[in-house]
């Protein structure tokens, strides 16, 4: 299973996942990382600090729309994630990330879900799921093989936010996600990222109602809990085991899509 380690650490920049397990495969067909229509267009997501640094100088805040914040318009895409403990309704963004929830509702339609338990669980992190293996080293997607990253400026990893784990190698998603889980952030986590670039509203926002920033530019934020945040805190409170497994089975029953 893949370890987390140093999450929310001083060195906001470095990486914290090391991945064990199986080989990721390659990347089938076009392995760039997808821009979003949102907020910036961009071939690939930023890796290095200083990367991300230049690419967060360049940024026009005034061009950022915090799409997690906005109640979503009528015939927007909605999932209903049945689980053991309650439901989750997450809001999902096509425009943002489309490949993302192109094959996360190609799956759901389908029942790929349907049984698929949270095998990894880290409080004040995120909770994990949509592995057939329940440990971190299976998943298909819906064509089959990995597809590649995609990130938006208008979505970041706040508390709620749902995203792809793509196993902390680039362009390498499947069905597996996970939905932060933490509901603040320190002033000094803050400040560093004044200090990287970040825009200032997006600071803001984290200081308002948390999240992981470390995981910005590292996977594809696709959805955003709107309803279940409740269900999402009893998951992360479930007792683990030493690799971060619940001791309980806690299960997806169904996926359900609908609109506003």
């Amino acid at each position: 299973m893949k370890k987390i380690a140093m999450l929310l650490c001083a060195a906001l920049m470095i990486s914290m996942l090391a991945s064990c397990g199986k080989d990721n495969p390659e990347p089938a067909g076009d392995t760039s990382s997808a821009a979003s229509t949102g907020a910036s267009q961009t071939t690939s997501m930023p890796s290095t600090p200083a990367e991300i640094y230049g690419h967060n100088m360049q940024i026009d805040e005034s061009a950022i729309s915090l799409k997690q914040f906005e109640t979503p318009a009528a015939g927007s895409k909605i999932a209903t994630i049945k689980t053991s403990l309650g439901d989750i309704k997450i809001a999902l963004y096509p425009d943002e990330a489309p490949k993302a929830v192109e094959n996360f509702i190609a799956l759901a339609e389908k029942g790929y879900y349907n049984g698929l338990k949270f095998y990894e669980v880290v409080p004040g992190v995120r909770v994990t799921t949509g592995d057939p293996n329940n440990d971190g080293t299976g998943g298909d997607s819906n064509a089959g093989g990995v597809f590649s990253d995609e990130y938006s400026l208008n979505l970041w990893h706040f508390n709620g936010a749902v995203a792809m784990d793509n196993g902390g190698a680039p362009n390498q998603n499947t069905s597996r996600f996970f939905i932060v889980q933490n509901s603040e952030i320190t002033t000094e986590l803050a400040d560093e990222m004044l200090d990287g670039g970040f825009p200032e509203s997006v600071v803001q926002k984290y200081l308002d109602v948390g999240g992981v920033p470390n995981y910005d530019f590292r996977d594809t934020v696709f959805g955003q809990v709107i309803e279940g945040m409740d269900v999402v805190e009893k998951i992360a409170a479930v007792e683990r085991d030493g690799e971060n497994k619940p001791k309980e089975d806690i299960a997806i029953t169904s996926v359900e899509i609908s609109e506003m």
